[in-house]
């Protein structure tokens, strides 16, 4: 595990999963349909537990300009700033319970921020995965 630094609030616009973890590729396929994929942006998936149980996941990008999700037609978020806890998952793709795996790991480290989002954020053109939680 290391210690990632976001050094400012970072602005996402999203598809949400209609069933979590059914809708996850649906999601993200729908993402890249709107947004065609870049490596100038960041990519993320982003969950956690909402409105008494389930866990509601966002197949999410960076806002690279102001109004841009609104074009889009889509809600926002603020990733913030700050230390997050992480794990890199190499070619995740090869073990689907990578992310199970890698989550459970982090969500059982002391001084998590309860009102913290689990965060995939995929890297090196998506072939790997920084898996982060942000530390209170």
């Amino acid at each position: 595990m290391e210690t990632t630094i976001l050094d400012k609030d970072m602005k996402v616009f999203y598809v949400t999963a209609a069933a979590f973890p059914e809708g996850v590729i649906p999601a993200h396929e729908k993402l890249h349909s709107m947004v065609p994929f870049s490596t100038e942006r960041a990519y993320l998936g982003i969950s956690r537990p909402e409105n008494g149980g389930g866990i509601v996941y966002r197949a999410a990008t960076e806002e690279t300009f102001q109004g841009e999700a609104e074009q889009y037609k889509c809600d926002t978020l603020i990733l913030k700033k700050g230390k997050y806890l992480s794990l890199i998952l190499k070619d995740y793709a090869k073990d689907p319970l990578s992310f199970k795996k890698a989550f459970d790991k982090l969500l059982n480290q002391p001084g998590l921020d309860p009102n913290g989002y689990c965060v995939e954020w995929y890297i090196n053109g998506g072939k790997d995965a920084k898996c982060m939680i942000r530390l209170a």
